[in-house]
């Protein structure tokens, strides 16, 4: 399937159908990052079952700690 995510077009894998697939194909903490999908943030609560389809445009802001 191909996406837009954070601005760049990618292939995932088949078995990436939901956005809760997706951070994990790219090793993002899912408690760390907010997802925004077609322009609308995607609640925490519910983005892990959010579907995803051909053509979506994804962007992810993952929080990392400083010192």
């Amino acid at each position: 399937m191909k996406m837009t995510v954070n601005g760049r077009e990618v292939d995932v894998p088949e078995n990436v159908r939901t956005v809760r697939d997706l951070l994990d194909h790219f090793g993002l903490n899912k408690d760390l990052a907010i997802v925004e999908l077609n322009q609308s943030i995607l609640d925490k609560t519910t983005r892990d079952d959010q579907k995803l389809a051909n053509g979506d445009r994804v962007e992810i802001v993952q929080f990392v700690g400083g010192g």
